[in-house]
């Protein structure tokens, strides 16, 4: 494992986000104290399911609201109204 200072991540990270992207596990210290690692991402976890290279961004809601979600968000936030958990 490569250790590196704060200070030398900052003037060089490309170099380093590369070298983790490649395998490589790299300490980073701030005052010679350990403080974070950098490393690749867990390929193994990651899982972008049947229908990712498909999906797309759908609204919410079928019809323009006209500002009444307003008084729906004005209502929630009022305490006074009895909606407090």
């Amino acid at each position: 494992m490569k250790t590196v200072s704060i200070d030398e991540l900052k003037r060089h990270l490309s170099t380093f986000v590369d070298a983790a992207g490649r395998g490589e596990r790299i300490l980073i210290t701030r005052h010679r104290r350990p403080v974070a690692t950098l490393m690749g991402p867990d390929l193994e976890h990651v899982h972008g399911g049947v229908r990712s290279p498909r999906a797309s961004l759908r609204p919410l809601l079928a019809a323009p609201t006209r500002g009444a979600y307003l008084e729906v968000l004005a209502e929630d936030r009022n305490p006074a109204s009895g909606n407090v958990p």
